[in-house]
């Protein structure tokens, strides 16, 4: 990727950064910036500095970002941008890379001549990281010199100085820290989160080169992602463990209104929706205007070129839908917008008007001059359609059993839920149950009030591999997503929500974890908003019981268990009575309620989905049609598996 500039006649020296004071905030809420002070945040950390360097890329200034683990769980992001400025700011007196690691705000991403569009937090990234880390160290190389400058907890421990020369074509920026141990729960980096994030950049701005070394014992490695193809090869990655309809992915990329986009889409024999979408290198995973327009279009020229085709007479009166025409679609657009303006409870939705209309002069332009001219692809996709559209009127009858006057009205309730007395959703929660047994158990140990109790008989179907009308013809599912109240794929709400907390509540064996995964599966593909929501959950029962006379613990682990036996027996551990609980049905309802249901006492753990791409990619490898990629997975994973009864 050549270096070249986008900013034509831009200056990119301390002069261009605007400075909005304030950091010991981050330090007192750190939440409120990178999200968490766990395995979430800690993560973020990288993110930020790597997201300078690829601001540098967008720019036209950076082809190469190199990101190491270190032994010790630091990490340092190295790229060949032009480097942070390093000149005396005219209003601050202070050097450029200072000001940009000390205060809050701080960054040329609010000189609209600096960058044209940028991505991050917007400014608050790299000061945010110096004010979380124990110590960071920043190695600066331009205007012929390498310049070096130590940092910690949000402030300077040296002043800028020079090293020595170097070539005046070498150019970049080294950024070295070591994470707070005052303010992170978790210190130990993941190998697997970071290279997803990566690989996503790597996709996003084709032809940028970046690395991932890992140093720690016992874990080294290296990958190198670079994307010639761009989102070309990011739906080839996407679409790798399915059956393609077609062997060309279909792409564009362009600028329309002054709004670079970028798309690329491919259909397989799959039944799933997988569309994403990026604002400036963000994953916009709650939509927003760019999603609407390029769904409005894509659903439009569809409809028009099946009005043209031979199919138009077999199916005359038939309408396709935009569930119809986004059946098995993998799809990623990614637009570049110079101020993005972003809603939604987590900021990743965009509001910019402009972009919907760019978006979708784009796509009817653009896809409508593509399937005229490729009439295989064409058909292919047709034929998907036309076959959903069919399944769709098939599924209405089943889907109308699923449909609630109002979220209210309990007159339809399934059978054999055991409703609770509060109707505020926000109070109320909906226990979906493993079994008769276990069912009889809880509904005997909870507390009528707010929590509701839904049995299920066996396993529910896997949804990855079928189509609605398969799926809304299940009586379990069908069960499910009546008592939920709110209904399913385009027809669910939010709002009609009867309980905000969905606790999935299976044993503790290999049974169970596959109905948990079948039902997480179902989730995540029809009812993905409630996982957005934050409202599925799964209960954590414990493994064990740990009694002496009338004195009982409970262990949720092996070494808790034998920890909980030591104290209590000592190194022969007489008069122990250590109970393994292989299911939910072998505890008395009110030990149930005390370990498992109680919100006192109990663990639950609450369903994000951090990483879509990844979500997406293991709900495929466990739960697709192909069986080698499982096998794969399986291999790979066994030597991590705990707790299996055999």
């Amino acid at each position: 990727m050549a270096k070249t500039n986008d900013v034509a006649d831009s200056q990119y020296d301390s002069s261009g950064i605007q400075v909005l004071k304030g950091l010991e905030a981050v330090r007192k809420r750190p939440g409120m910036y990178i999200g968490s002070t766990s395995h979430r945040g800690l993560h973020h950390l990288v993110y930020e500095v790597v997201d300078n360097s690829i601001d540098e890329a967008l720019a036209g200034y950076c082809d190469t970002v190199n990101v190491i683990i270190h032994p010790d769980d630091s990490i340092s992001v190295e790229d060949n941008g032009r480097g942070i400025p390093v000149d005396i700011h005219p209003v601050e007196k202070l050097p450029g890379v200072e000001l940009a690691l000390t205060v809050l705000h701080a960054g040329g991403k609010f000189d609209k001549n600096t960058y044209k569009v940028s991505g991050g937090l917007h400014g608050v990234g790299v000061s945010v990281v110096n004010a979380l880390s124990e110590v960071l160290k920043v190695w600066v190389k331009r205007d012929g010199k390498e310049h070096y400058m130590d940092f910690a907890r949000g402030g300077t421990t040296t002043k800028l100085k020079v090293l020595g020369q170097v070539k005046p074509k070498d150019t970049g920026t080294k950024v070295w820290f070591k994470p707070d141990a005052q303010i992170f729960t978790e210190l130990e980096y993941d190998y697997a989160t970071l290279a997803s994030r990566l690989r996503e950049l790597s996709f996003l701005n084709k032809g940028v080169t970046i690395t991932l070394k890992d140093e720690r014992e016992g874990k080294q490695r290296e990958e190198t992602f670079h994307a010639k193809g761009g989102l070309r090869e990011f739906v080839g990655f996407l679409n790798a463990k399915q059956k393609a309809l077609h062997s060309e992915i279909v792409y564009f990329d362009g600028e329309k209104d002054d709004i670079g986009i970028e798309i690329a889409l491919q259909y397989n024999d799959g039944y799933n929706e997988n569309v994403f979408s990026f604002v400036n290198n963000i994953n916009t995973h709650e939509g927003g205007t760019h999603l609407t327009g390029f769904k409005s279009a894509l659903t439009s020229v569809i409809n028009k070129h099946l009005d043209k085709s031979s199919f138009a007479k077999k199916d005359k009166d038939l309408k396709l839908s935009g569930d119809d025409v986004r059946e098995g679609l993998t799809a990623v657009l990614s637009v570049k917008v110079r101020e993005p303006q972003f809603e939604g409870q987590t900021k990743t939705k965009l509001g910019n008007s402009e972009a919907e209309s760019a978006v979708k002069t784009t796509v009817n332009e653009w896809l409508s001059t593509y399937l005229e001219e490729h009439p295989r692809v064409a058909n292919a996709v047709l034929e998907k359609a036309l076959s959903a559209a069919r399944a769709r009127e098939a599924a209405r009858k089943a889907r109308d059993l699923t449909r609630k006057k109002s979220a209210l009205d309990v007159g339809n309730l399934p059978g054999k839920l055991a409703d609770c007395s509060l109707s505020d959703p926000a109070m109320c929660e909906l226990y979906l149950v493993e079994g008769d047994s276990a069912g009889g158990s809880a509904k005997q140990g909870r507390d009528r009030m707010f929590q509701a109790i839904l049995p299920l008989r066996g396993k529910i179907l896997n949804v990855e591999k079928a189509r609605i009308d398969k799926i809304l013809g299940n009586e379990e599912i069908r069960t499910i997503v009546t008592a939920i109240g709110a209904g399913i794929k385009e027809e669910f709400s939010l709002e009609n929500v009867r309980y905000h907390k969905v606790i999935i509540m299976t044993d503790a064996d290999v049974d169970g974890a596959h109905i948990r995964t079948l039902l997480l599966t179902f989730f995540f593909r029809q009812m993905p908003e409630l996982i957005d929501a934050g409202m599925v959950y799964i209960a954590q029962p414990p493994l064990f019981s740990v009694s002496k006379g009338k004195e009982i613990y409970y262990a949720y682990d092996t070494q808790e268990r034998d920890a909980i036996a030591q104290r209590m027996g000592g190194e022969d551990g007489k008069g122990l009575n250590i109970q393994r609980y292989k299911g939910l049905g072998e505890m008395n309802p009110d030990q149930l309620w005390k370990t498992t249901m109680d919100p006192e006492t109990r663990t639950i753990l609450k369903v994000t989905q951090d990483d879509a791409f990844q979500a997406n990619e293991i709900f495929q490898t466990l739960m697709g049609d192909e069986v080698e990629p499982r096998r794969v997975f399986i291999e790979t994973n066994a030597k991590f598996a705990s707790n299996l009864d055999i």
